[in-house]
């Protein structure tokens, strides 16, 4: 072989070979990608249930503390009515009170 023919396959070789090499990377690249985004997407799945876990706790505690406010409502309305109940009690106590002492002080 003469010695440019050996000068352009070596050449040859060496493209050939560098393309091989190029593709390979390529598909090293992509393949690292897919695996980079699988992850993303199983790690952004747990972020979200993770995250929906939450705000179902959010909402149960919500709701006990609803249940709460509404029972010390009513407890508050029956102590209300109690409370006048026995304001309305102690007044006509007193009405009968000052009512008999008048009497005393008349009879005197």
């Amino acid at each position: 072989m003469s010695r440019p023919m050996l000068l352009v396959f070596l050449l040859l070789v060496m493209i050939i070979t560098s393309q091989f090499e190029w593709r390979q990377q390529l598909v090293t690249d992509v393949d690292a990608n897919h695996s980079l985004s699988q992850k993303q997407l199983r790690v952004s799945k747990r972020e979200e249930a993770v995250k929906e876990k939450i705000i179902l706790s959010q909402e149960k505690n919500i709701q006990k503390l609803n249940e709460l406010v509404r029972s010390l409502r009513e407890q508050l309305s029956e102590c209300r009515s109690t409370n006048g109940s026995t304001n309305s009690n102690l007044n006509n106590l007193t009405e009968t009170i000052l009512e008999l002492e008048r009497q005393q002080f008349l009879e005197d």
